[in-house]
């Protein structure tokens, strides 16, 4: 068999680590695929910039259609980012026959359905695995390893950054603003800081997950997102306090036809097996019908565990033109999307008040949650130092999240209720 050209868009971070998976790795490819692979075209912004891995000058373009529409590339492999642009390059790819890689999650989480619509039209393989979780194999995992079972539920932490911080400041009992720093100088969080700290990266790779795993089309705008902007010291201390750990947790669930996703800061029991996923690791658990329940744990990011999960997408592609079975792996979704609604989406919530620290207070505040027929699992109550006020910190049993909701309307109405200090998500049942 003849060589196999690949054509790269980008040559940041995970580009160079796939060039040199690449040039490492060329007997286990060849092994695998059983000819040589080679990188014939490189597009980049600036062809005289100094990079992390060296590459023939010749090999380099500026122009993207010296990849795109060039008649002797088999593979293109995207690892730019971008939306609109990169979209218009990846549908002339296909439209030239082209096999797609993909690490862009953002790409996938808004434009995946056309796209893959389009390679099976033009018999193409569009492979994504490193847009979600980095190295781990998540969506391999979902798509062939548990390809017989039925998913009922995936929640998981799926951004190394927000992990990274919640870590820090539950570990040191640091101010947010503080860790977020710390994390930009490590070169955890970007300088711009947007996309991970409110969630919405962990939205992005939620709805892809959430698509492949139930079957569905799950949009970007069905994921209720939430991030940890407002999570202070206070509520990590009496989250240990209570037994539990605070992570930004993205939880995709179905119940019978309907589903819900969301991304949330969440506190877990402290024997859930997410609760002691540290600093920058991602890990997604994943609930079947037949297996039960597994975890997929690794690196979530960086320049060699993400491009590892890529040349393995072009691995399978590779497999596939062997084959002769490109562009017949991508299923139509098999449900139509059936979303809950509040009021069956179930969870228990911790709570934290500040209220007038006078007596029958809190018997206002019980008979507020006793009309939505909402008991609670804990309760604490202490003073606030220097005000007439105390602090009550509660976490519920189950409730609905319309009852939830309608409940924190009534408690801001209270004129006993100074400030909703705090709101999250409780998942499992704590020992303490």
């Amino acid at each position: 068999m003849e060589a196999i050209s690949i054509g790269l868009l980008g040559l940041g971070t995970v580009g160079s680590g796939v060039v040199k998976i690449i040039e490492n790795h060329q007997d286990k490819l060849m092994h695998q695929v059983g000819c040589p692979v080679h990188v014939s075209k490189v597009l980049v912004k600036n062809i005289d910039k100094e990079r992390a891995v060296e590459v023939d000058s010749n090999i380099l373009t500026t122009n993207p259609d010296d990849i795109i529409k060039n008649p002797e590339i088999n593979i293109v492999i995207e690892v730019m980012g971008g939306l609109e642009e990169t979209r218009g390059y990846l549908q002339t790819a296909i439209e030239n026959h082209k096999h797609i890689v993909t690490a862009n999650k953002d790409l996938m989480a808004v434009y995946g359905p056309e796209l893959l619509l389009a390679a099976s039209a033009n018999g193409c393989d569009l492979f994504y695995e490193a847009s979600v979780a980095g190295g781990i194999p998540i969506l391999r995992g979902l798509v062939d390893g548990l390809a017989s079972d039925r998913i009922t539920k995936m929640m998981g932490i799926v951004n190394g950054t927000t992990n990274f911080i919640l870590s820090k400041m539950s570990k040191e009992g640091s101010a947010y603003e503080n860790v977020l720093k710390e994390a930009q100088e490590l070169g955890y969080a970007e300088s711009d800081p947007t996309a991970d700290v409110e969630g919405l990266d962990a939205a992005r790779k939620m709805a892809i997950l959430s698509t492949l795993g139930f079957s569905m089309n799950i949009d970007l705008d069905d994921v209720k997102v939430k991030g940890i902007t407002e999570i202070t010291e206070e509520d990590l201390q009496y989250a240990e306090q209570l037994g539990y750990t605070m992570k930004l947790i993205g939880i995709a669930h179905r119940d019978g036809e309907k589903v819900e996703v969301s991304v949330q800061p969440t506190l877990l029991a402290e024997a859930h097996p997410l609760a002691g996923v540290q600093d920058e690791y991602n890990a997604v658990y994943v609930y079947g019908e037949a297996v039960g329940e597994t975890m997929f744990y690794g690196p979530g990011a960086g320049s060699l565990p993400t491009a590892t999960a890529v040349v393995s997408d072009l691995v399978g592609v590779m497999k596939n033109m062997r084959l002769g079975v490109n562009g017949k792996s991508a299923a139509t979704p098999q449900y139509e999307k059936m979303l809950k609604d509040d009021n069956e989406i179930f969870s228990k919530y911790f709570l934290r008040l500040h209220v007038s620290d006078e007596v029958g207070v809190f018997s206002n505040i019980t008979n507020i949650f006793s009309d939505h027929h909402v008991s609670f699992e804990k309760i604490l109550q202490v003073p606030v130092k220097e005000r007439e006020l105390a602090e009550i910190v509660l976490v519920t049993h189950q409730a609905s999240l319309e009852d939830y909701e309608n409940i924190l309307i009534s408690l801001r109405d209270l004129q006993a209720v100074k400030d909703v200090k705090s709101s999250y998500r409780v998942e499992g049942g704590a020992k303490r």
